[in-house]
């Protein structure tokens, strides 16, 4: 299997440290409002990475940190903590607002069928071993105090920029444009390990700590949940392209300078949803919800398809005109699954031959897209219907987009509108307009068909034979 390590620029076969386990770290929400579509599709396409690690008979162990303190307004150290303006913006305290926006991400990924990670650690859980970290980074001189904050010392590193090649001036964190620098820097890429009262002196959330009452920063959490975790050797690495920095490049930088030997192996970013006027951000106000979706009448598996038809590390454009294909797409799909008939054996050598391209879309930097057309190629194979449903029901072991689940629905539905729709006159009509057209008396199966019309009775004649409606 091979996969785009965003640390060295190129494909890698992946090659975990141990066969006993890959160690799979995902960055959490911010838990102070909803998650909009672009974040979930991030979480998408990391639950498709382990589930095909798991297809593919690995076992895995995903650690995910929920962050419920010390995430501020900006990525750069600055303006007020998150979930205080959560809390803020609806009369709530930090922990209401943490518990009820954990849940309701939680209920948008059943939504979604996004599986659950095997271990999920709030920030607040484990302010103790944030301590210990940062004690270590001081004793061996990667840290500094000042201002009654702990900030890292990137100018003891050889390389700080791990995930580009930009200039440090281009990638300067603290003198962005409205951005009041932060003097207590030594310089301006370090960044906070811990904050004290002498930051923030509202902060709701707060800890003794050996360098006064304060609040870990946002960096510090994800390598403490890690280490905690999954130990000092880790797998991969996952997260949206916006992470890489600093976020994830202050994570490398932290942990790394602490071990004192590299720490993640291979590094797995998915690119932006953007919408006509860029990136959706919460930032601008307004951003699109799965409840959203579903208020609109969408099926979430119609998201998740829309989704998995575009490969990973590109941007994907959200349109409502492409969501209605999308949907569109997916309709088509299970109404050709639920023509399917599941009678006779498997047909192994062609279900092997049909995994085998679902596979190798999958091994190939995981092309969520190919593997779509897989399922395709299903449907137009030509083997029995059994072989046909065997291989949908594996692949969705990985795409999760319910094929068979659904297609099972819409049988039941259909076998329902049939039954609603029985009438022993009307069928005893249908019939006869039947055997008058075998018998080439057009002109009697005209007048049948302008009765059934008059009647509000639409007939529609198909490869499988004559059906009727009423209109």
């Amino acid at each position: 299997m091979y996969l785009y390590n965003s640390a060295t620029h190129k494909k890698e076969l992946f090659t975990p440290n141990s066969p006993e386990m890959v160690k799979m770290y995902t960055c959490g929400p911010t838990v102070y409002h909803f998650a909009h579509i672009g974040n979930l599709r991030t979480y998408i396409m990391e639950d498709v990475l382990e589930k095909t690690l798991r297809y593919m008979g690995y076992p895995v162990k995903r650690v995910m940190n929920i962050t419920d303190v010390g995430h501020l307004a900006s990525d750069a150290d600055t303006g007020e903590d998150k979930m205080l303006k959560g809390a803020k913006r609806e009369n709530k305290s930090v922990m209401e607002i943490a518990q009820y926006y954990t849940d309701a991400f939680f209920a948008d990924c059943d939504k979604l069928n996004i599986k659950k990670p095997d271990v999920i650690e709030p920030a607040t859980g484990c302010i103790p071993e944030f301590i210990q970290i940062v004690e270590g980074l001081l004793e061996k001189g990667f840290a500094y105090v000042a201002g009654g904050n702990v900030y890292f010392d990137t100018s003891k590193l050889e390389r700080y920029y791990v995930f580009n090649d930009h200039d440090e001036e281009d990638l300067a964190i603290g003198v962005r444009e409205g951005v009041e620098e932060d003097t207590n820097k030594r310089n301006k890429n370090d960044f906070v390990l811990w904050f004290t009262k002498s930051k923030f002196e509202d902060q709701a959330l707060k800890w003794d700590s050996p360098w006064g009452v304060g609040y870990p920063g946002w960096h510090i959490e994800c390598s403490g949940i890690s280490l905690k975790h999954l130990g000092g050797d880790l797998d991969i690495h996952c997260g949206g392209i916006d992470n890489a920095f600093p976020h994830h490049t202050n994570e490398i930088a932290q942990s790394e300078s602490y071990l004192g030997h590299k720490w993640c192996n291979y590094w797995f970013h998915v690119h932006h949803l953007n919408t006509d006027t860029g990136k959706m951000s919460k930032s601008k106000g307004e951003f699109l919800t799965v409840s959203l979706l579903e208020q609109k009448g969408y099926d979430p598996m119609a998201y998740r398809l829309f989704c998995l038809q575009s490969h990973y590390r590109r941007n994907l454009v959200f349109s409502w005109e492409n969501l209605d294909n999308a949907v569109v797409a997916y309709d088509k799909l299970i109404a050709k699954i639920a023509a399917l008939q599941n009678t006779g054996d498997v047909d192994m050598e062609a279900f092997q031959a049909l995994k085998d391209r679902f596979v190798n879309a999958l091994n190939a930097d995981l092309n969520t897209a190919v593997a779509v057309t897989a399922v395709y190629d299903v449907l137009k194979a030509k083997t029995n219907d059994a072989t046909k449903l065997a291989a949908l029901k594996d692949f969705d072991q990985v795409l999760s987009l319910n094929l068979l689940e659904a297609a099972q629905k819409l049988q039941k539905k259909q076998v329902e509108e049939a039954a609603a729709s029985a009438d022993p006159e009307i069928d005893a009509l249908v019939a006869a307009r039947t055997e008058a057209k075998k018998a080439k008396n057009f002109a009697e199966a005209d007048r049948i068909r302008d009765e059934l019309k008059a009647r509000g009775i639409e007939i529609i004649d198909t490869p499988q034979g004559t059906k009727w409606r009423k209109v």
